[in-house]
């Protein structure tokens, strides 16, 4: 029964919407007479409510973009009082994150795997190594999402473009700073943010620093079965680990700006970033047949990561009222890895030496980019432009066995480099009140080179790529909001520096002689090509007067040249038997396709008694297809089947109090590799919540928690394969990992 009056509710609303929209189209609206002005107010009239309207600058612009934009403002951004941006990407519109639930995580877009969704850092592409983790949410002055791509943000971005606005030009307090702490699982987790806003002698600045202390477990059990099909004996294997890791992040950004007296504004915008993580493991190994190639083992790494980045811009508009946009930044990377692990003496084997693999690398970038804008007869806006880009890299490595290298050709200084040119136009046309368009085409080659091996053969992989790119927008009646959006665009994805020349790396289960299929060692592959697609969206908005808005957004994806890691059994320079080894392999053509909703409204506009709750909700279906591959399951890497938030807000009338909740779930599924392999994920639900106390509009106490509902989380696959004897295996593994809740507790000043 409840099911049913909620249908029918929906179903009243949905009518009367419709219905109300249609008379407005096909309607002028009426001009009501003018009363006298002595005349009396009638009691209908003064018994009238208010109607609130709390559109926000997010939403606004939002709605006058012409190629669909999600603009995520420091409302959001603060409302759970999220330690990591990880976090909060999880409840945005169609993005998903990988890793464990409750542990942040790499932003994807539309369920599509590491590589389909654009990072930038205020309009940039983020630099190799840089992690969304390394900025806290307290440096962020907002989030944009680009479900497609357009000429000027670039077109590598099949599944969309994260862009990422750090804190600048906010001015309504001078100083905000925050200080807090959490704990998980027996860990604390200490942080403090500080920003300042100001203006001296005609110079306005932001400057803003934070720092995060972070410890975490990260413990697992992995569960592995072999059966052979030929004699059904089975072996168990079961490797259960307790690790835990500790990060140190330093994050400072500013932005001074001036203007001189012809115009032109100036602008510089250095960026620190700094990391540093330590880590410790214990393993213990067992094997129902005694053969394990260890008993137990133990493990420390230690990592750093180092980034100096210098931007900087120059703004200059001419007398015919042209727009000149000058970027140059210059940025300096660095990271080291390392790592020890040492074996104890298994029934089945000789005693194995530790291993020690240790890897440094530098990064020196620098890119300059162009920009013109023209408006003509106030209907286009005419933009082009023109970017170039060069990274060198300069990579140390060393793997050592018992003090003996066990990668010798591989070993030593490692040089490789990439150069980027793009050129763009686009026509912003505003067609009338009703119509705009964005037409736009973009040409972008990039080439790598380097050498696989210390002082080998340098090789190179050169790809160029034509994009074009069409937006439109229609809002049939100007006073209702409505508008319907379309885009049919180009993309591609391009194989990465370590795709395309990466050292091997050799798998710790099996650091010696012969390996198994479901363990590979990994390695790169020069020959890659850049995964091409072709790309559709539809979208449906309807903007309430509260300031909320209902949305459904459709695509679909047509993609060639798909990269996936693929494991062969070669012969290799690092061991006198054969090796599995995993290397990216362009293997087929794949289709993509999802719905997206969307909808953020207050309460009361669907109920009328009830609470003034502030609800967002949002669902993407998601489904993949890649030819080749034997379905069913034949989906594109880590997309699941779709992912949903349900959130809202309540401030407590008379209470300076104000409540937050929301739920995440993203369903289980299981890829299919191909015919003889597929791998799997649990689902993931995970609910946050998030108190604020309100002293002042100064200063306020939140307190939060996040993956309340913490379960384990499940990952594995299964394998047909063979042994040396050319007898049929099934072998089954399974990875149990618990997850934990964190609570934190967040003094913020605002001053």
């Amino acid at each position: 029964m409840a099911l049913t009056s909620t249908t029918l509710r929906w179903g009243a609303l949905l009518l009367a919407w419709n219905s109300g929209a249609l008379q407005a189209q096909d309607q002028p609206a009426p001009t009501p007479p003018l009363a006298p002005a002595t005349e009396a107010a009638s009691p209908e009239a003064t018994a009238l409510k208010p109607v609130e309207v709390r559109a926000s600058l997010e939403t606004e612009g939002r709605r006058q973009a012409t190629a669909a934009k999600i603009i995520v403002g420091r409302e959001d951004i603060e409302r759970y009082g999220d330690s990591t941006l990880g976090e909060l990407f999880k409840r945005l519109p169609g993005v998903t994150t990988s890793g464990r639930p409750g542990q942040g995580g790499a932003p994807r877009m539309r369920g599509l795997g590491s590589g389909y969704t654009q990072i930038l850092i205020d309009g940039e592409r983020a630099p190799r190594g840089f992690s969304t983790d390394d900025i806290t949410p307290e440096q962020v002055e907002r989030i944009e999402i680009l479900r497609a791509p357009t000429a000027e943000t670039g077109a590598r971005a099949i599944a969309g473009t994260i862009n990422i606005v750090t804190r600048g030009g906010y001015t309504k307090y001078v100083n905000n700073a925050t200080l807090g702490a959490g704990v998980e699982d027996g860990h604390t987790s200490p942080g403090a943010s500080w920003s300042r806003n100001d203006t001296v002698d005609g110079v306005a600045y932001n400057v803003s620093v934070a720092v995060a202390h972070s410890e975490r477990s990260s413990d697992q059990t992995k569960d592995t079965q072999s059966e052979n099909l030929a004699t059904s004996a089975l072996v168990n294997q079961s490797e259960a680990t307790r690790a835990s890791s500790q990060r140190d992040v330093l994050h400072a950004n500013a932005r001074l700006q001036w203007n001189n007296a012809g115009g032109d504004t100036f602008t510089l915008m250095p960026m620190v970033v700094a990391t540093q993580g330590t880590g410790t493991s214990a393993s213990v190994l067992a094997q129902s047949d005694g053969a394990q190639a260890y008993n137990s083992s133990t493990g420390s790494s230690d990592s750093s990561f180092s980034m100096l980045r210098l931007a900087g811009s120059w703004a200059h508009k001419t007398d015919s009222g042209a727009r000149w946009l000058v970027n140059s930044s210059l940025g300096r990377s660095q990271w080291h890895n390392g790592a020890l692990r040492n074996y104890s003496a298994g029934s089945g084997s000789s005693a194995l030496g530790p291993t020690d693999t240790r890897s440094d690398q530098h990064d020196t970038t620098w890119s300059n980019t162009l920009k013109v804008s023209q408006s003509i007869a106030d209907k286009h806006n005419l933009v082009s432009g023109l970017e170039l880009e060069s990274n060198q890299r300069n990579e140390t490595a060393s793997t050592l066995r018992s003090g003996e290298s066990a990668l010798t050709d591989y070993d030593g200084n490692l040089l490789a480099s990439s150069q980027r040119a793009a050129l763009y136009a686009q026509d912003e046309w505003e067609i009338d009140p009703h119509w705009a368009a964005h037409a736009g085409l973009r040409w972008e080659g990039i080439r790598t080179s380097g050498s696989v091996s210390a002082g080998g053969e340098e090789i190179s992989n050169d790809s160029q790529v034509l994009t074009p790119l069409l937006h439109a927008v229609w809002r049939p009646n100007l006073a209702v909001k409505d508008q319907w959006r379309a885009s049919l665009t180009r993309s591609y994805r391009s194989p990465n520096l370590s795709n395309l020349i990466a050292r091997p790396s050799i798998n710790s289960m099996y650091p010696t002689g012969s390996n198994t299929q479901l363990q590979p060692d990994t390695a790169g592959n020069p020959k890659l090509l850049p995964e091409l697609a072709v790309g559709l969206d539809l979208a449906f908005e309807h903007y309430l007067q509260s300031g909320g808005l209902l949305s459904a957004n459709v695509f679909v994806r047509q993609i060639s040249n798909v990269l996936r890691s693929q494991t062969t059994l070669e012969n290799v320079s690092w061991s006198d038997v054969q090796r599995w080894v995993a290397r990216m392999q362009n293997v087929g053509s794949a289709t993509t396709q999802g719905l997206e909703l969307e909808a953020k409204l207050r309460l009361t506009e669907w109920l009328p008694e009830a609470p003034p709750v502030d609800v967002r909700a949002n669902l993407s279906l998601m489904h993949s297809s890649l030819d080749g591959v034997s379905g069913p399951d034949n989906r594109l890497d880590q997309q699941p089947d779709g992912t949903a938030n349900l959130g809202a807000d309540y401030r407590l009338k008379g209470w300076p109090l104000k409540l937050s909740a929301n739920l995440n779930f993203t369903p289980g599924y299981t890829t299919r590799l191909s015919d003889t392999q597929q791998v799997f994920q649990s689902d993931k639900l995970v609910g946050d919540a998030s108190l604020i106390w309100i002293f002042s509009p100064s200063a306020q106490l939140r307190l939060s928690a996040s993956n309340f509902s913490a379960r384990n989380y499940l990952t594995g696959g299964s394998l047909l394969t063979t042994n040396s004897a050319s007898q049929a295996l099934r072998e089954a593994t399974q990875t149990t990992a618990p997850t934990y809740t964190n609570l934190q507790a967040k003094l913020e000043l605002k001053l």
